[in-house]
């Protein structure tokens, strides 16, 4: 029984299954190299139509799929509400783009006709995390089958659930058995689907540890691969910055989903000059947050996933407490509170600290302080991390050229980092490599082929008989 949820709130179970056997796997890889032969000649009217579907039933559903989430891993329900409408967003955006995305571009070459089309590559697999179960999963799959891809899932082992749902969610889109399959499988057989050839790349949000075992298993078999892995975002707040402004932003950013994302502020790097004051008006919110039942309005706080998590992160917090940091509040956890974590801030962390130089991935703040703009940016780049960060100033212009500096993926003047269909996400270093999101996160998973034509000018009888002759061979 590998896929076991237990509602973090109740500490009930409520979704088990037994890992695929390994016939069962070599059945699902079958039909998804099946499904991609007859999916990779479909138009793009067919695909905007079934990711369309999608989204309209995302919307639709909205309640149910947010009660899901919910129940599997402890999201408030309001974030649920919010995950799922930003997945059918996410799906629509890919649903209304990706043709203009992925259309012939005609280029000045040596050839009468010389263009670049982008044509797709087979089965990708997805191996997606439990923190945004929806979200996460969506915006890859709605990427990958809009550029004429098939989906494998390999979801997190305690959001079986979600998984099923999401599979079952494709099928009543219109989706033919085979474009979106989900497998149960344990991280033990991933290396095992990848160097399968049905399968031509893999797309994974997850640790470092699984982003090296799933690099080296994509290196292998040579195979492309996308990595979205941890971050240890920098929350930069300089002497002129707006500090209601930044204090507010500062809590919902580090204290969304229990603390519980890659994009979450997690360094708070504060300019001495204001950091007591930050520090008061940052513990007043954060003490204002109610841990609980996630199913319940007033809870502003939701349970971490699991208690196992909690307990990790107490380790880091208490590590850093030994070694001298300060406790501005918080911190107060013993396993008998099971999945509930206080929200938590430290105050002067140094880098002897493991909160200083890991990622903290939950409800715990940690302040940095620095005496000026150059010791934030060299402080922020010290990480080992660069996914996103932010800066918090009234001198935009100053702002600009600090959010440059970050060696990150994402940097934002005056709010938070959040992603945005519109616009590539990933990081650098040890976040990872390559982009979702935007035309950059589509084309990560297409042949982008160079044609060069020579034989006189196609007219446009010629060239719409040789469209059709492609579309039939694609078909076949």
């Amino acid at each position: 029984m590998a896929y076991l949820s237990i509602n973090p709130h109740t500490c009930e179970q409520v979704f088990s299954a037994d890992d695929l056997t390994q016939s069962e796997i070599a059945e699902k890889l079958k039909l998804s190299k099946e499904s991609f032969s007859a999916w990779k000649g479909s138009s793009f009217e067919q695909r905007r139509e079934l990711i369309s579907n999608v989204a309209t039933l995302l919307e639709e559903n909205v309640e149910t799929y947010a009660g899901i989430i919910t129940k599997e891993m402890g999201k408030l329900k309001s974030e649920a509400v919010a995950e799922v409408l930003k997945s059918a967003s996410g799906c629509r955006y890919y649903a209304d783009n990706a043709e203009s995305f992925l259309s012939d571009q005609l280029i000045e070459s040596d050839g009468d006709k010389v263009l670049i089309t982008c044509q797709p590559l087979g089965s990708v697999l997805a191996v997606m995390p439990w923190n945004f179960p929806f979200w996460q999963v969506l915006r890859c799959a709605s990427a990958a089958i809009m550029a004429g891809n098939c989906v494998l899932l390999k979801h997190a082992s305690n959001v079986g659930m979600c998984a099923e749902a999401l599979e079952q969610l494709f099928l009543d889109a219109g989706a033919k058995s085979g474009i979106f399959i989900n497998l149960l499988i344990p991280s033990s057989q991933v290396a095992a689907v990848i160097s399968d050839s049905t399968v031509c790349a893999v797309a994974l949000t997850g640790s470092e540890a699984a982003g090296r075992s799933v690099a080296s298993a994509a290196g292998q078999a040579i195979k492309r691969s996308v990595l979205e892995l941890g971050g240890s975002d920098p929350f930069i707040v300089l002497a002129d910055a707006d500090l209601e402004l930044a204090v507010n932003n500062a809590v919902v950013s580090r204290f969304m989903n229990a603390g519980q994302s890659c994009i979450a502020a997690k360094r708070f790097l504060i300019d001495d000059s204001v950091a007591d004051r930050f520090i008061q008006l940052f513990k007043e919110k954060v003490e204002e947050l109610v841990v609980g039942d996630p199913l319940d309005g007033e809870t502003t706080l939701a349970p971490m996933a699991r208690k196992d998590l909690c307990m990790e992160l107490h380790e880091q917090v208490s590590q850093a407490l030994e070694n001298g940091a300060e406790l501005v509040t918080g911190c107060d956890y013993s396993a008998e509170n099971g999945c509930l974590y206080p929200a938590s801030i430290l105050d002067r962390v140094t880098p002897e600290m493991r909160v200083y130089n890991e990622e903290v991935f939950g409800p715990v703040a940690s302040i940095i302080r620095v005496k000026s703009a150059e010791e934030a940016v060299a402080v922020a780049n010290s990480s080992r991390f660069g996914l996103g960060g932010s800066v918090w100033t009234k001198d935009v212009s100053k702002g600009e050229n600090i959010a440059r500096a970050l060696e990150c993926g994402s940097a934002f003047v005056n709010s938070m980092v959040k992603s945005d269909p519109k616009t590539p996400f990933g990081g650098v270093k040890e976040s990872g490599y390559g982009r979702e999101l935007s035309s950059y996160g589509i084309k990560e998973f297409v042949n982008i082929k160079t044609l060069s034509i020579k034989g006189g000018a196609s007219t446009s009888a010629s060239s719409e008989k040789s469209g059709e002759l492609y579309r039939a061979i694609r078909q076949r």
